[in-house]
């Protein structure tokens, strides 16, 4: 029954109990009545999940499938009020077309209902309503009064509840009639709560909305009362009416509300009191042996360990195998010891202050991690627990957590959290102050990062390290952040043991029957100060007053226990010292130890994967011809005719454009990435590709997802259809998350070495805001946990003229934290170096520039033999530029990853005659490689790519400081001084040069001055920070290189001209771009062209910044001819020389961008790779496809020409046609790609 017949059957039950039959109002009633009733028939509509959760509407919902069973199983009345054929239906006159009297609920007094019973009002007019019919109208209205009781205790009980075991937050008892004191005052019960003082004997039917009769069906008011009261008054608050799932409500409902539900047997009691004396044992025994030694205890939340025990004991009887835990550091030696039976001199021998005997720096005792695989004496059954470390960032660990849950849950082929659990231990005042605890919260529900549920459990101190709950948070509890996945929050006073107890049985079998997660809130306190040496009189004076009076909670259990007779007081004071027995003897073992193992606290061992591996050994990483023209043609063909897949015209046309790629045997970036992908899913790797937008890509390049243009929920993944036996591919768009999101990769990279895990930014920018990730857990993991992670995180960067926040990946801090040492110069004669030095290194950082090394780069990620993170700054005009693209023959079985890119022109041929050697890393080579053919400097300067920097490839380095021994030594950067990779290059440079006595040379710094801001947002001042780079590296354009660029455009728009006037075209012009002319079409035969200028992600906030667009590029001449129409360069944002080239600005004066866009008189216009388009064209492009056909692609179709998509394979155009070539077209001056001794795709060996 959904919401509305529920409202309605409220609104009809109101109205007979009002005397309302017959009435304009009840005929109104009735209407709507049968109009949902025919409704939901014809639906066959069954809401288990209704938001209508009330008392009185379920009552009404009872009588109504009461009613629909059996209807003479109900009163007559209601039976004529279901069925719609009571007596006065066939005298009452038809309804009005429009009824304009609004219906309004009347209140329900006596008075009220007299004054309608009058013969007629005091101003007259129509007469009054008919008498109500015969009925105990008092004992309806009482039977209402008692579903809004019960329903206040089930939604707002917990406010009244006593949670806390110091007794300073609680509950004002109130006496009641009969002497009773009950804790449930005007803020639970609101306006009904005078009704408690009434006649407590007056009995009532209970209604199906709870369950405290069990089966009783009528109870009186004061059981009634004393039931709720100590269901959800006592010392458990149950936080759940929130949820809108009514079959959830009700299996709460079902557990605490039935009598005897939550009892527990004798021999519970006597394993529950055990297991305390082994928690707060634990705890005494390190205050005796080590009294001024930070541990962080956990006194005064002692049960939190005894209910960690029942979920493990709960979980493993439900088929749970593995279950994995984060925490902070409170409390942390307590579950390593009880939970996960780490054995007890191992933890005491961290306190002793012995040597490791391996490498790596370590970590305090209270942050370690741990793995252990034991056998659970309670079920009988083998488990693993893992103990996840953890920096001192708290909350930090919880979507690292839930990452490495998810890769088990997908290596055990676990599909819905069965096998399984992670449980996650929060502290109260970091739960509700640390914004990754929402961001985690968040994940539970999306397909590609849900655990299936997780068991939050917070350890409540009611104080965050000195600051009180009253400044620290602004909600009432510190769990209100789990309502906004309507989680079930279940508070309990740490004091009561059994209690404590039952709610971790509820929420483990809550998990287990709807995978979702569910929240305890151990309320306790902080027995100590923040830590052992703190002193907590200074800022809580009052309550650690109290806590010094008060009974630790296994003394007060083990006097109820003994009162109760369950245990006596000499089994007690046994099960003490028998545990004193352990720790004493564990003490003795202890300091026998004389060294420790940082390796014996891994929490993430990879079984089986170093053993009998030669780490020092780098797998080759080419693939053969085959496998990439299998890869290419699957990745840029559209989905088969037979899934009848309505794709996007625009993507057509990208596939159209990848498919003549595949057939040139060239590849852009997004084919060099799809080639890694592909060929490692061949070999059975598993690839994970994670984070905003990556399915198509911040800038429209990837588009690994196809979306069927006319059915929601369609998507289509070629990457997924490569082989019958390839290994999963995930592609997952993340929320707008990076903390947590880069935490959950992280982690999910921990659980296996057989993965390649991916996180890509939407822009490098964005990574700062998990730079706490980044710091403690990536930069850092394995040196101080012995745990390897092989993560990779794509961080698209350069300086574009987009603004200080969509122009740095901020290079300079990832180069900073990495560990190897500036100043001293590695054995580069060992035949091992190169994986030597990745193995010694803490991270991998590189800058790359061409396709094939970024296949080369990831596939090396999985083949070698150890795991390293890696930082790859990726590119984005290079997406698109023409010259970053990369033959077949580099991504071959003789290819390998290139640390270093020397120079294979002019330059290297004859090095003696170089008189700058200018090193560079990333994107701003293409920049410096076409200013300097316009400065006509080729053999004079040589330009050498660093693709990686760290570890720094010293022996590549002095190779080429030999090559060039005259040469003045430059490094060329794009960032600003302060930033990108020249204080960590600087040093290393120098250590270099020093390795060789005759040197004398020093490296000198080009690029950008300091500063705070990593680039500008003003445009000019982007063009004027260029033009100082360029001049500093090449010096001023000589009149004569501006005569060559101007004759040079005079030659390309006179071509474009001629084309244009000998081919018109045969459609009418489309309008042309605002601020120019269209561009002509050229005819007759055309070189191919680059792909597609698409374009880039706007910034965040939903538009796009005027004056953002990059640069447009440069290409040099012959590159221009060879790769592009003079009319149709695909401006990607590489450098603002473009312009001498373009026609856009008037050479050598360079105008600025903006007049020159608007001149009509220029046969070519600027276009803005940052516009939007609407089919990922830019509008240039688009606009010339109206007049001309596509050239280097197979024309995509048209609707005029093609029709649907499912109909484009049919057209031998669509698919097998090839523009013409005509070699006659080129100039003079244009050369072959293999001619060319400039181009930077030309494959080095």
């Amino acid at each position: 029954m959904n919401q509305c017949r529920l409202r309605s059957l409220v609104r009809i039950r109101r109205s007979l109990a009002l005397g309302l039959r017959g009435t304009d109002h009840h005929i109104l009633a009735r209407q709507a009545l049968r109009t949902i009733q025919t409704t939901a028939q014809g639906c066959g509509f069954h809401d288990l999940d209704s938001f209508a959760n009330g008392c009185s509407a379920a009552y009404i919902e009872g009588l109504y499938n009461k009613w629909k069973r059996n209807p003479k199983s109900v009163d007559e009345s209601w039976n004529e009020l279901f069925s719609g054929n009571d007596r006065t239906t066939a005298k009452r006159r038809p309804l009005p077309a429009s009824h304009h009297r609004k219906y309004r609920r009347p209140p329900v007094e006596r008075t009220a209902m007299k004054a309608r019973s009058g013969a007629r009002t005091a101003s007259g007019g129509a007469s009054a309503a008919p008498a109500a019919p015969p009925s105990d109208w008092k004992n309806i209205d009482d039977h209402h009064v008692i579903q809004a009781i019960i329903r206040a205790y089930q939604s707002r009980g917990h406010l009244a509840a006593d949670l806390d075991p110091l007794g300073i937050v609680g509950p004002k008892k109130v006496t009641s009639v009969d002497g009773t004191q009950r804790h449930a005052a005007r803020e639970v019960l609101r306006q009904h709560y005078s009704y408690i003082f009434n006649d407590l004997n007056a009995m009532f039917k209970l209604p199906s909305s709870t369950m405290i009769g069990g089966d009783q069906q009528f109870l009186t008011l004061k059981e009634i009362l004393d039931r709720l009261e100590r269901i959800y008054c006592g010392h458990i608050g149950v936080e759940y009416m929130q949820i809108t799932s009514l079959t959830k409500t009700n299996w709460i409902r079902d557990r605490f509300e039935k009598p005897g539900g939550l009892d527990l047997t004798k021999e519970e009691k006597k394993l529950l009191l055990e297991r305390l004396t082994r928690s707060t044992g634990f705890e005494n025994f390190l205050a005796k042996k080590f009294s001024s030694e930070k541990r962080f205890g956990l006194e005064g939340c002692d049960i939190m360990i005894p209910c960690i025990k029942e979920v493990v004991d709960r979980a493993t009887k439900q088929g749970v195998e593995s279950i994995l835990i984060g925490m902070a550091h409170r409390g942390r030696l307590n579950v390593l010891a009880n939970i996960c039976r780490k054995p007890i001199a191992d933890i005491l021998s961290q306190f002793h202050g012995l040597k490791a005997t391996d490498s790596g720096s370590g970590d305090v005792k209270y942050h370690l991690g741990v793995f252990q695989e034991r056998l659970n004496r309670q079920t009988n059954r083998m488990v693993r627990i893992t103990v996840v470390a953890n920096p001192s960032h708290l909350e930090h660990v919880n979507p690292v957590l839930l990452g490495k849950a998810r890769a088990e849950m997908f290596q055990r082929g676990d599909t819905c959290g069965s096998k399984v659990m992670p449980i996650i231990i929060h502290g109260d005042a970091s739960f509700s102050g640390q914004g990754v605890v929402y961001e985690s919260m968040h994940l539970s529900d999306l397909p590609s990062y849900t655990t299936y549920g997780t068991i939050h459990i917070v350890s409540n101190n009611q104080v965050g390290f000195t600051t009180d709950p009253r400044f620290s948070r602004s909600s009432r509890y510190c769990t209100d952040v789990a309502k906004v996945v309507n989680a079930p929050i279940l508070h309990v006073n740490a004091d009561d043991p059994e209690a404590c107890v039952q709610c971790a049985r509820i929420v483990t079998d809550y998990r287990t029957r709807f995978r979702k997660d569910v929240v305890i809130d151990i309320v306790g306190y902080r027995r100590n100060g923040h830590n052992e040496a703190d002193e907590p009189m200074f800022t809580q004076p009052l309550m650690y007053q109290r806590i010094r009076k008060l009974k630790p909670c296994l003394q007060l259990y083990a006097d109820k226990l003994i009162k109760e007779g369950v245990v006596t007081d000499s089994e007690f004071k046994a099960m003490v010292s028998n545990y004193e027995k352990i720790c004493e003897d564990a003490w003795t073992k202890s300091k026998a130890v004389k060294s420790i193992k940082y390796s014996s606290w891994i929490d993430s061992p990879w079984p089986g994967f170093f053993e009998g591996r030669d780490r020092l050994k780098l797998c080759p990483t080419g693939v053969s011809t085959d496998t990439l023209k299998t890869i290419g043609d699957m990745f840029s063909s559209p989905p088969p005719p037979e899934h009848k897949f309505e794709a996007h015209k625009g993507i057509l046309r990208i596939l159209a454009q990848r498919t003549q790629m595949v057939q040139d045997k060239v590849a852009d970036w997004s084919l060099g990435e799809a080639f890694a992908f592909g060929s490692l899913l061949k070999e059975g790797i598993h690839v994970r590709l994670s984070g905003q937008d990556v399915e198509r890509g911040t800038f429209s390049h990837r588009h690994h997802v196809l979306h069927h243009q006319a059915e929601d929920k369609v998507v289509y993944n070629s990457l997924d259809h490569l082989y019958p036996d390839q290994a999963p591919y995930s592609v997952c768009n993340s929320s707008l998350s990076e903390c947590a999101v880069l935490g959950f990769e992280h982690g999910y990279s921990m659980a296996s070495p057989h993965a390649l895990v991916i996180w890509e930014g939407q822009f490098g920018d964005f990574c700062n805001t998990a730079q706490c990730i980044i710091d403690t857990f990536i930069a850092s993991g394995e040196t101080k946990w012995v745990r390897q992670s092989g993560v990779v995180m794509l961080l698209p960067h350069s300086m574009e003229g987009m603004g200080p926040e969509h122009s740095s990946g901020r290079m300079e801090r990832f180069l900073q934290m990495s560990d190897d040492d500036p100043d001293v110069y590695p054995d580069t004669c060992d035949a091992d170096f190169v994986a030597r030095q990745l193995m010694s290194v803490n991270w991998i950082v590189t800058n790359l520039s061409t396709p094939a090394n970024l296949f080369h780069c990831l596939r090396r990620q999985v083949n070698m033999g150890f795991r390293k993170p890696l930082i790859n700054f990726s590119p984005k005009s290079l997406l698109r530029h023409p010259l970053a693209r990369s033959p077949f023959k580099d991504f071959n079985e003789c290819s390998s990853f290139q640390r270093l890119i020397p120079d294979k022109g002019p330059a290297g041929k004859k090095p003696e005659g170089v008189k700058k050697l200018v090193f560079c890393s990333g994107k701003v080579y293409y920049d410096l490689f076409k200013e300097r053919d316009d400065h006509q400097q080729v053999e004079t300067v040589a330009l050498v790519r660093v693709e990686q920097l760290c570890p720094f490839p010293y022996d590549l380095i002095s190779q080429q400081l030999e090559l060039y021994p005259k040469a003045e030594l430059l490094w060329a950067q794009e960032e600003h001084k302060n930033n990108g990779g020249w204080f960590y290059v600087q040093p290393r440079f120098d250590t270099a040069l020093l390795k060789n006595e005759k040197e004398s040379r020093c490296i000198s710094y080009r690029g950008r001055p300091p500063s705070s801001s990593p680039a500008t947002g003003n445009k000019v001042q982007h063009y004027s920070e260029y033009k100082a780079l360029i001049k500093s590296v090449f010096g001023e354009l000589t009149p004569e290189n501006k005569k060559r660029l101007e004759e040079q455009i005079k030659k390309q728009q006179a071509k474009a001209k001629a084309d244009a006037q000998s081919k018109p075209s045969t459609k009418p012009p489309s309008t042309p771009p605002k601020g120019g002319s269209s561009p002509p079409a050229p005819t007759g035969p055309q070189p191919r062209k680059p792909l597609i200028s698409m374009p880039s992600r706007p910034p965040r906030g939903g538009k796009q910044r005027s004056g953002s667009a990059p640069a447009p590029d440069v290409v040099d001449e012959a590159s221009a001819a060879r790769n592009t129409e003079p009319d149709s360069l695909a401006h990607d944002g590489a450098s603002p020389s473009a312009w001498k080239r373009s026609g856009s600005a008037p050479a050598p004066s360079l105008a600025p961008r903006a007049s020159a866009s608007r001149s009509p008189s220029k046969a070519q216009t600027y276009r803005n790779p940052l516009s939007p388009a609407h089919d990922g064209v830019a509008p240039s492009t688009r606009q010339k496809s109206s007049s001309k056909k596509r050239l280097g692609s197979a024309p995509a179709p048209t609707p005029s020409s093609h029709g649907s998509f499912r109909n484009a394979p049919s057209n031998p155009e669509f698919i097998k046609r090839r523009p013409a070539k005509d070699s006659g077209s080129r100039s003079k001056t244009q050369r072959n790609p293999e001619e060319s001794e400039l181009d930077p795709t030309k494959p080095e060996h």
